[in-house]
């Protein structure tokens, strides 16, 4: 895995070098862009995938849910919020280990990913929760009412909620550019990375600005993209 990487890590800044034509300014910036994109992509993607069904699970299991289970609710409510009242720089250098022993590397943007994914599920399965709350008990009683068995009635209520587990990944996004960025402190590559070593580190006071500034294009860009998506969505579900 860990030689994998390393070609893989190569081939991209040939590729860049080949675009940009040297490793000035628009390279760096380019190459961390990209790398920071990378990181927030595979991030949000296994805190959907790990994250709605425990959002779902949370929603079900309520003392006035349609599954209670007040017991193993609470455990996860009480683990969902430590996870999430763990501040995130710290949270980072606890896990890079654990990200060395899985893949081989602690530093750079594939080892952020397993931090950045563990700080991303509890936040997003409880915007999950929440979505899922707001749909109206009377629909959900009478989905059982005909005769529902639970899948369906989950994808009834992952249908209803839709626009709004939307908006939530959309919020998970944009926090985790910003996570992506404190990760980049401890080396992990991206817009932060380049921000903290060669703009504050070592007094390049423009790479510095242009890495703000495009960190500033991103969260506008994702946020305009998502309340576009999310308009949408409320407009034919």
């Amino acid at each position: 895995m860990k030689e994998f990487l390393k070609i893989s890590d190569r081939i991209f800044e040939d590729l860049l070098l080949q675009i940009f034509g040297g490793s000035g300014i628009p390279f760096l910036i380019a190459k961390a862009t990209l790398e920071t994109l990378y990181m927030v992509g595979f991030s949000v993607l296994f805190a959907i995938i790990f994250g709605l069904p425990l959002g779902i699970f949370l929603a079900l299991t309520r003392k006035d849910g349609i599954k209670p289970l007040p017991a193993v609710n609470h455990f996860l409510s009480v683990l969902v919020n430590l996870i999430r009242s763990f501040p995130f720089i710290i949270l980072i250098l606890v896990i890079l280990p654990f990200s060395n022993f899985l893949i081989g590397i602690s530093t750079g943007s594939t080892a952020a990913i397993i931090p950045l994914s563990i700080a991303a599920i509890p936040f997003i399965a409880r915007l999950f929760e929440g979505a899922f709350l707001e749909i109206k008990k009377d629909l959900i009683e009478a989905t059982q009412s005909m005769g529902a068995n639970l899948y369906t009635i989950i994808k009834m209520m992952i249908a209803e909620a839709k626009p709004a587990l939307i908006n939530c990944v959309i919020i998970t996004l944009v926090s985790l550019v910003g996570y992506s960025a404190m990760a980049g402190v401890v080396g992990a590559g991206g817009l932060g990375d380049l921000a903290y070593r060669l703009g504050f580190q070592s007094f390049k006071v423009d790479i510095l600005l242009y890495s703000v500034l495009v960190i500033i294009i991103l969260v506008q860009i994702i946020q305009s993209i998502g309340d576009m998506i999310v308009k949408m969505a409320r407009k034919y579900y």
